[in-house]
């Protein structure tokens, strides 16, 4: 599903008089929350969904994969994505 498609999946969820538009709207506030959220908190939890926290990755040493050389990969931060058991259960 992309983007697009959950927007129509949020019109239809909202009812019949909800606009394309809104439903953008409304999952670019959410979106946007969440980012807000990792950045203030380091963590955004939503019970039934999972939890998103910012991951922090040591510089170390790894391997190029072409030709076998050693070489220094930097340190690193991401976010990552845990799922909660419910949303296990349904996958």
């Amino acid at each position: 599903m992309n983007k697009a498609e959950l927007i129509e999946t949020i019109q239809a969820a909202l009812g019949p008089d909800a606009t394309k538009r809104a439903a953008d709207e409304a999952l670019d506030a959410v979106l946007n929350s969440i980012i807000k959220g990792i950045q203030k908190d380091k963590k955004v939890q939503i019970i039934g969904f999972g939890t998103f926290e910012v991951k922090h990755r040591a510089a170390r040493t790894g391997r190029n994969p072409k030709t076998g050389e050693a070489m220094q990969i930097e340190a690193s931060t991401s976010v990552g994505f845990k799922p909660s058991s419910a949303l296990k259960e349904v996958v």
